[in-house]
């Protein structure tokens, strides 16, 4: 059988964490900048963590 491979858009945007989470950036901080507060840009740059009840689609794109 193949190699199962892992979707690359879901490698590019998603990491996991020591614990096993899973992180993801914030939408909204790549163009139109100029609209948007100072507040709300420094804001959108931590990552987090994706929600729980996406978790395991996202960790069936990952592979694991």
């Amino acid at each position: 059988m193949p190699k199962v491979k892992t979707k690359s858009g879901a490698k590019k945007r998603f990491k996991l964490t020591g614990t096993g989470k899973i992180k993801r950036k914030h939408a909204y901080k790549s163009h139109i900048l100029t609209k948007k507060e100072t507040k709300q840009k420094r804001n959108l740059e931590h990552a987090t963590l994706v929600h729980k009840s996406d978790a395991p689609r996202v960790k069936k794109m990952l592979n694991i």
